[in-house]
């Protein structure tokens, strides 16, 4: 019931518009319901009435077939047109309603939820499961009410025509509900099965797409194409095993319809021969018996989608449902007039609750236009330091300051409007070089997007692509080398201008000339501006304002480069006589 209500929400809004589309189904429906009453007339009153001559019989049917011609082609085509163009328009709305719903709360979803989750897991939620929950408005608030309709009209008709064969016609319905009943449970585990094993599929073909270079250059293709034979057979399994039911479901059914038209003929055939029952009658009553089991028959098969698009149904809600780790507290106000000042106050931090501690009770302070490094060895925690600032994760115990307001008081869009990053491996989007620039300030005008290019070091290389500013930049940004993507990507930040500027290993999987053009924006970038670098080359933070050696989620050691080379024995100065060497 619960996921029902969840679903209503998306269908309220085009509730006036189901119903004008029932009502016109309504006429659709009722149309073919007049064939075997035609027919009785003619068989009895015309073709079996001697009491008429054969012009008089000839002239009436030309009557009855010019109101029929009347009735079925000039009125049903366009009655026809608009219950289906209604019936579609209704669920490709609600579709475009949910897919829009399902974004927004995608992106609004923490990190944390895509670490756990394959994309591809997400993805098959958002594509295929979405997908089939359409037929929850089409087959189940449309076509089960209309079928229930004609079967309600037709029945109508054929206890008018004979009562007690028309109770004759319906004995078997006790045993379809049993089997709907006994039967669909199943269907529906099964349904939901399978669409977890088609799920599984897209997420490994998402990775092993993403990291084809990585296949290759290992010679994996066959152990992992051995691989994929295991998930895609699991999948056909899962498949066979709900395709089976469905069969055997159908198999069931359809036996059980085929068993009252043979009582109809036996019981009416019987009456027609001891003249308790007209030929025409009886003609117009199996007339009715196929209309009446045929929306049957569809209510059957509408039981199979519904099942189906039910446990499609719960897939989605349950992606809709996930929680959001990280929300606007009640009353967070906009961060105004950044100024860039940063305090950690005994800030203690991990990703899980059965994790260890990644941060440990760190206390720093930095003031408007610092700039602060944080170095250390890998897994030491400086990434982790730097995603609080963003609020990207939540801390667990302390408090995290920006301009002296606890961050958890702030909105998260201004917070993170007061932020830029730039990163090892800055994600570009498939999109023209002025669509990524763009990302940075979307309002930006053409010379803002280029004056940001030209403090970047981007501008000459960009005007050298084959489009300039409008060159594709493919997926993830594959036709541009390292070095001008990183460019783009600090453009970008140019064209943003934030408050606070994070540098996390910018430049340190660059070759040597692409490093030094970028050092020379990043300079720039971070000029009047409060900067906190994460480096893995020392001589690259040299003239930051403070250092932060950064062990095992703690800080050991802290001031300028000066005053730790004159530690000897301290972490930084080894560190850096080390590479000092190295160069």
């Amino acid at each position: 019931m619960k996921q029902w209500k969840s679903y209503f929400i998306f269908v309220r809004p085009y509730m006036k518009l189901i119903i004008l589309t029932l009502f016109i189904g309504m006429i659709k429906f009722s149309i073919p319901l007049t064939l075997p009453m035609i027919m009785k007339y003619v068989v009895d009153d015309l073709l079996l009435n001697p009491q008429m001559t054969a012009q008089d019989r000839v002239s009436q049917l030309m009557l009855i077939l010019g109101g029929a011609l009347i009735l079925f082609v000039v009125i049903r085509g366009p009655v026809e047109y608009y219950r289906q163009y209604f019936a579609q328009l209704i669920t490709s709305r609600v579709l475009f309603d949910m897919r829009n719903k399902l974004y927004g709360h995608m992106q609004r979803l923490s990190l944390r939820y895509y670490q756990n989750t394959k994309v591809g897991e997400a993805i098959s939620r958002f594509i295929n499961d979405v997908e089939q929950t359409k037929n929850l408005v089409e087959v189940g608030m449309m076509n089960v009410w209309l079928d229930m309709f004609t079967l309600l009209f037709a029945l109508a008709f054929m206890v008018y025509l004979n009562p007690v064969l028309a109770l004759v016609s319906i004995a078997i319905l006790p045993l379809y509900g049993i089997a709907v009943n006994t039967l669909y449970k199943r269907l529906k585990i099964l349904t939901k099965d399978r669409s977890a094993a088609l799920a599984g599929i897209q997420g490994y073909l998402h990775e092993r797409i993403q990291g084809i270079a990585v296949i290759r250059s290992f010679t994996m293709e066959r152990v992992d194409q051995k691989k994929f034979e295991g998930i895609n057979g699991n999948f056909l399994d899962k498949a066979m095993a709900q395709t089976r039911w469905n069969a055997f479901t159908f198999a069931i059914i359809n036996t059980l319809t085929d068993i009252a038209p043979l009582l109809v003929i036996g019981y009416g055939g019987y009456q027609v021969i001891h003249g308790n029952l007209t030929l025409g009658t009886f003609i117009a009553f199996f007339g009715y018996l196929d209309r009446m089991y045929a929306p049957l028959r569809r209510l059957i098969n509408s039981s199979t989608v519904l099942t189906q698009a039910s446990a499609s149904l719960e897939r989605v809600l349950e992606l809709l449902e996930e929680p959001y780790d990280i929300v606007d507290e009640p009353g967070a106000r906009p961060l105004v007039g950044a100024t860039g000042s940063i305090e950690f106050e005994n800030v203690w931090f991990k990703y899980n609750d059965e994790n260890e501690w990644v941060l440990k009770n760190i206390s720093l302070e930095i003031k408007p236009g610092q700039t602060v490094a944080f170095v250390g060895m890998s897994g030491g925690g400086k990434s982790s330091l730097i995603s609080l600032i963003p609020r990207f994760y939540d801390i667990q115990e302390g408090s995290l300051k920006m301009d002296g307001q606890d961050i958890k008081g702030l909105t998260q869009e201004s917070l993170r409007r007061a932020v830029g990053m730039v990163l090892q491996d800055n994600f570009l989007f498939s999109g023209s070089v002025r669509d990524n620039i763009l990302f940075g300030n979307p309002h930006a005008s053409e010379q803002e997007i280029i004056s940001a290019a030209q403090a970047a070091n981007a501008h000459d290389f960009i005007e050298m692509l084959p489009q300039g500013y409008d060159t594709e930049v493919g997926e993830r940004g594959v036709k541009l080398s390292g070095g001008q993507k990183q460019r783009v990507a600090i453009a970008r930040v140019f064209l943003k201008d934030p408050k606070v500027l994070i540098l996390d290993e910018a430049t340190s999987a660059l070759d040597l000339e692409s490093e030094h053009l970028i050092q020379q924006s990043l300079q720039s970038l971070s000029s009047q501006r409060t900067t906190l670098i994460v480096a893995h080359r020392l001589s690259t933070i040299t003239h930051a304002d403070q250092i932060i050696v950064i062990e095992n989620g703690e800080i050991t050691e802290q001031g300028t480069h000066d005053e730790l080379m004159l530690l000897k024995e301290g972490s930084y100065a080894r560190l850096f006589n080390v590479q000092r060497l190295d160069g």
